[in-house]
């Protein structure tokens, strides 16, 4: 498959990333993280790694939010303590909790069903205490579809994004802050589709690029094409740019896959963006260039360690889960029973790079996790 418009950098990327009917591989046994003999009910697991190598990990059970870190590079985690309590949590389906972390800094956000806002709660030791969580979204019940994520760019600047009701149609929209979490400034438009709205069920992305400019990625709804944009912003999150598709192809569906996909940065500046069309997983540059076959699956998630993308995803929700390696054709299997990987890495890209999800043995959930740059 050519790869028309790519930068060279993203060329060598492409070509790494593509693989076609090889051989799948094991990967060494994963590090349990929580079980539900813990804590009932454990869902939807994020990650952070601090660019001082700590790896944080984020989860919702009931309406609680729980956190918990490793400081031996993923061998071992501390119990989960509370962080937060927000009535009907939106947990399920890409929904819930999101974190960040940048030396001792590290901040959480969540969403309730109930009251459509968005919180943000932040921890300045590491997550040793947190404080009161603050709002993020200044518009009541905007947000009460619970889809949204947060980035942390390498200065400390914080942006979030979420899909916003507040016009009756669903739109995406954003806020930052520049005070470590602390407060958040006045809610930005991202992005209005032609049709009304965008596709209602799909989580967006967000990420910070080391030149401090913010990307945001949702899935469209645009005669009846269910396809990837991007927006970008230049200034820090006060605007953004007109929206870019992404792919030569259009995914026409009459109905929501209730699977966003995941964007990441590199060193050197390029975006990579994986996504789910149909039943296969597809990476892309940014703009009309053409995608990249990646395998069958859906829940593709993203990360960038320095020049090297790491990514993963599902053959099917509670199935298969595959990691493709920079410099690898195949992918590796990492687990089976297994639904919402998230990858993380820090924003300098050094230090571990972790591998996250929830895994189902019978009745029993847990959250597992794994370093997978060794």
């Amino acid at each position: 498959m050519p790869y028309l418009g790519l930068t060279p950098t993203l060329c060598v990327l492409a070509t790494l990333c593509l693989f076609v009917g090889g051989d799948i591989t094991n990967a060494a046994d994963p590090i349990v993280v929580v079980t539900e003999g813990a804590i009932p009910g454990i869902r939807q697991p994020q990650a952070a790694v601090s660019n001082t190598g700590i790896i944080v990990v984020t989860f919702g059970a009931g309406e609680t939010i729980y956190f918990c870190k490793s400081t031996d590079r993923g061998r071992t985690y501390t119990s989960p303590t509370k962080v937060g309590q927000v009535p009907k949590l939106a947990l399920g389906m890409r929904r819930g909790p999101r974190i960040v972390a940048i030396e001792d800094l590290v901040v959480i956000t969540a969403i309730s069903h109930e009251t459509g806002n968005v919180r943000a709660w932040r921890s300045i030791d590491g997550g040793e205490s947190w404080g009161d969580s603050v709002e993020v979204n200044n518009e009541v019940k905007s947000a009460r579809e619970g889809l949204h994520d947060l980035a942390i760019g390498s200065d400390g600047l914080l942006f979030c994004t979420w899909l916003d009701l507040r016009n009756g149609r669903t739109q995406v929209y954003g806020a930052r802050s520049k005070d470590s979490g602390k407060t958040w400034e006045k809610n930005v438009h991202v992005y209005t589709s032609p049709s009304g709205t965008v596709c209602e069920c799909c989580h967006p992305s967000v990420v910070i690029d080391q030149s401090g400019a913010v990307h945001v990625m949702w899935r469209n709804l645009i005669d009846g094409n269910r396809d990837m944009y991007v927006s970008t912003s230049e200034d820090d999150g006060q605007s953004f740019s007109r929206a870019e598709k992404l792919g030569l192809d259009s995914w026409k569906l009459n109905a929501c896959p209730m699977d966003g996909g995941d964007i990441a940065t590199n060193s050197n500046g390029d975006l990579l963006t994986v996504w789910r069309h149909d039943r296969s997983v597809y990476s892309a540059g940014v703009g009309l260039m053409r995608e990249n076959f990646l395998g069958r699956g859906e829940q593709p998630s993203i990360v960038a360690a320095s020049d090297k993308y790491f990514i993963s995803w599902v053959d099917r929700r509670g199935g298969e889960l595959l990691l493709l390696r920079p410099a690898s054709t195949n992918p590796v299997s990492i687990a089976t029973r297994a639904s919402d990987p998230v990858l993380a890495a820090s924003v300098t890209g050094g230090g571990p790079v972790v591998l996250v999800w929830e895994s189902k043995e019978g009745d029993v959930s847990s959250i597992r996790s794994e370093i997978v740059n060794q």
